[in-house]
């Protein structure tokens, strides 16, 4: 085998997870390897593309402190690389005044004094200047921690400041194995073309892929309970006339709506005069024989572009052309757990410690990148010690959750992401 070097921290995928923490890593001095088996800021998986929300309003209380900590550190890689990719507006969340989702965040702005607004319909109006229509029965809570992040552009940043402090870039490298180092400790990691790379300690952060990986490197002892669900994002024409409204220059909002389905977006920046509407959804992929059926026309593609259609029509009016359907689909991926909630934990199952996974983002995670990664190394480099001083922060992202309960983390609240499209066959 050819023998590639020593390193103190290897990371084991490079989205933004994984180029988050190889920064980290990096940063505070480690030898660092970041392994990509795709070309880097491919649109294979789930951290490419043009935009991602960014806000602090969750129904779960333990994830708003960790959105405000990740604003801090997006704001610190961006003044380390010198550009933006987070780009601030304010935040909307809107349902039914009932919503047990939507209550639950409120009590959570309270909870953790996030600056916040409970408006009805006449005060959102007058709020965003007459653009944003919903029914009497809902309320609208606005937010000032929201946004849009860069996805490709923060994945790159993340890379590239990860090279600036010594960290070692390789992409196009299919990892196949990973053992525990029995004569020197560490582990071993081995690729699909021969090579090989030891490291102190291992980072796995190889999203929809996680999955697979884990179970084939412990021959199948080990199954994280995660899986890939293929999503779509649609781009809407904004009518003659309206262009401005929509941008955040204007004031326009990134934005949620509760209820069925779970319906989110981004204010016009990306492309000229679109915006993006998407439904928080999909259908469980193997993420290596993906139909990419939001733009096959397929039934499961009619059922949420009409769903899309008529919340259009309902909440933007006049501003935004619902009747063509959308101008853009692109296509990505969800790692789901059960709770849809995160895996962060050491692997276990004779890697002790020396192995740090990470997982299950369940199409939110995106905004808690830098924190994840500084996380990640925490655990990679300070082991069991790290993980009780971070316990009130990782306790909720823990493996042990799903033993004896395959749901993982109880909620009393309603699921956010609906399947209702099915398994892919």
């Amino acid at each position: 085998m050819e023998n590639l070097g020593r390193f103190d921290v290897i990371v084991i995928g490079a989205g933004v997870m994984g180029s988050s923490a190889a920064y980290q890593a990096a940063k505070r001095g480690q030898k660092t390897l970041l392994l990509e088996q795709f070309d880097f800021l491919h649109y294979r998986g789930s951290s490419h593309g043009e935009s991602r929300t960014i806000r602090a309003t969750y129904p779960e209380s333990y994830y708003s402190p960790m959105v405000v900590e990740s604003e801090k550190l997006w704001r610190e890689a961006e003044s380390e690389i010198g550009y933006k990719v987070y780009f601030k507006t304010q935040q909307l969340d809107l349902g039914p005044v009932d919503n047990s989702s939507l209550c639950a965040l409120i009590a959570n702005c309270k909870k953790h004094t996030l600056n916040h607004q409970i408006l009805d319909r006449h005060r959102v109006k007058e709020h965003f200047t007459r653009k944003i229509e919903f029914p009497e029965d809902w309320i609208a809570v606005v937010t000032e921690l929201g946004g849009v992040l860069k996805p490709t552009k923060a994945v790159a940043m993340f890379q590239t400041l990860a090279i600036k402090h010594g960290a070692v870039l390789k992409d196009k490298t299919e990892i196949v194995d990973l053992v525990s180092d029995k004569h020197n400790g560490g582990v071993l990691v081995s690729s699909r073309s021969g090579e090989q790379f030891w490291g102190r300690k291992c980072v796995v952060t190889a999203g929809a892929w996680v999955s697979k990986l884990i179970q084939k490197v412990s021959n199948g002892g080990m199954v994280l309970p995660i899986q890939p669900v293929e999503t779509a994002v649609f781009y809407w024409k904004i009518k003659e006339g309206h262009e401005l409204d929509y941008t955040i220059e204007a004031g326009f909002p990134s934005f949620a709506s509760y209820g069925e389905p779970y319906i989110y977006g981004t204010p016009a920046l990306e492309f000229p005069d679109l915006i993006k509407v998407a439904v928080h959804g999909g259908r469980e992929c193997d993420p290596d024989k993906r139909t990419w059926w939001a733009a096959t026309g397929s039934e499961g593609a009619t059922m949420v572009i009409g769903h899309l259609k008529e919340w259009i029509k309902l909440r933007f009016g006049d501003g935004v052309d619902w009747e063509d359907g959308p101008v853009i689909t692109q296509s990505c991926l969800y790692s789901m757990t059960p709770d849809e909630d995160y895996i962060i934990d050491f692997l276990g199952g004779g890697f002790n410690e020396d192995v740090v996974v990470a997982g299950g983002f369940s199409g939110h995670g995106f905004k808690m990148a830098p924190l994840v990664g500084r996380i990640l190394t925490d655990l990679a480099i300070g082991g069991k010690a790290a993980a009780e001083q971070l316990d009130e922060d990782i306790k909720h992202f823990k493996l042990g959750r799903f033993e004896g309960n395959p749901r993982g983390n109880v909620k009393e609240f309603e699921d956010q992401v609906r399947l209702a499209l099915g398994r892919q066959s």
